[in-house]
């Protein structure tokens, strides 16, 4: 079946009838004029089982700071809260005390990591196929931040979230945040998964295709929301128009999701099969590639990196940006 998304199919002729043959030949012709996506970066984590994320294209990102957002776990980079296993990246929450190297101690431990000063894209389309944890205070996330932020600090760097669960697990979310519309104000878009679907029953297809002034959000290839500069509210801007780099994380408890209660189950794993970025072929690539160091003690604060380091308003937060 051709993937709704424009141009990434996944029709297999498969030569035993000439029904399926013409079929394929069929919707070839009609999808011609599709733009069609070139691959520019990629991670299938398909290293031997117990593998850390491969240095040369993640960071792991570690602390106990609450990034925010209040959140209530520590990430760590031991092999109990992030490793390949079967071809998987293995994001694995644990209900247990740690104080981490940063002196801050924690009930939970979890794990976080981005592609900063490795890799970054300015348009394209950005995928991951992923299982998600539920539960009660539960909150995983797959997104992007401008790379651009240690001159322009969050929110005006801009943040993509492609997506976002808060434990429930027939629903997702997929917003922006930029200067004017940042945290409980971001533009989000809230989805209702189709009748008999769940986000941890199987994987799924979390993307964005990001082109000038336009930003489209799928799941499983169907189109979810579609942003453009005219949804923006009056007297904000549109940031999207330089590198953002990606990022993946599992927390634990915060403003938005609340905390875990008694109905949380622990462990708690978010499994990703593979990330992957392209861009147009008719475009040249916007990506930059870069060494950095495989791991990193702290971020910059960001949205779900921070997402309310303009603190959730829903819980009446304060409005101010914490400090490192």
């Amino acid at each position: 079946m051709w993937a709704l998304s424009e141009g990434r199919p996944s029709f297999i002729c498969r030569k035993r009838t000439l029904l399926a043959c013409l079929t394929f030949l069929l919707v070839t012709a009609v999808h011609a004029q599709t733009p069609n996506w070139q691959l520019t970066w990629s991670d299938e984590f398909n290293a031997p089982n117990g593998s850390p994320p491969d240095p040369a294209k993640w960071n792991i990102v570690t602390g106990g700071q609450g990034f925010g957002n209040n959140e209530l776990e520590t990430y760590t980079s031991r092999p109990a809260n992030i490793q390949q296993q079967n071809g998987n990246l293995v994001i694995t929450a644990q209900k247990e005390d740690l104080t981490g190297p940063d002196g801050i101690p924690r009930h939970y431990t979890s794990a976080r990591l981005n592609t900063q000063k490795h890799f970054a894209q300015k348009y394209g389309r950005f995928e991951a196929r992923i299982q998600l944890p539920t539960g009660k205070g539960i909150w995983p996330a797959f997104w992007l931040l401008g790379d651009n932020h240690d001159t322009a600090p969050w929110p005006n760097c801009g943040e993509i979230d492609i997506l976002e669960t808060i434990g429930a697990p027939d629903t997702t979310y997929s917003t922006l945040h930029g200067p004017g519309y940042s945290g409980s104000k971001g533009l989000s878009a809230k989805y209702p998964l189709p009748t008999g679907e769940s986000v941890h029953n199987a994987f799924h297809l979390y993307a964005v295709e990001w082109s000038p002034d336009d930003i489209k959000f799928f799941f499983d290839d169907h189109l979810i929301a579609h942003r453009t500069p005219a949804d923006l509210p009056p007297n904000t801007h549109w940031v999207y128009d330089h590198p953002f780099y990606l990022l993946l994380n599992l927390a634990i408890g915060g403003y938005w999701p609340g905390n875990p209660d008694e109905t949380t189950v622990f462990p708690q794993q978010m499994l990703i099969d593979y990330v992957r970025v392209y861009s147009r072929k008719s475009a040249a690539p916007q990506a930059i590639t870069k060494p950095g160091a495989p791991y990193l003690d702290s971020e910059m604060w960001a949205s779900s990196e921070g997402r309310p380091s303009l603190a959730f308003a829903r819980n009446s937060q304060p409005q101010s940006k914490p400090t490192q």
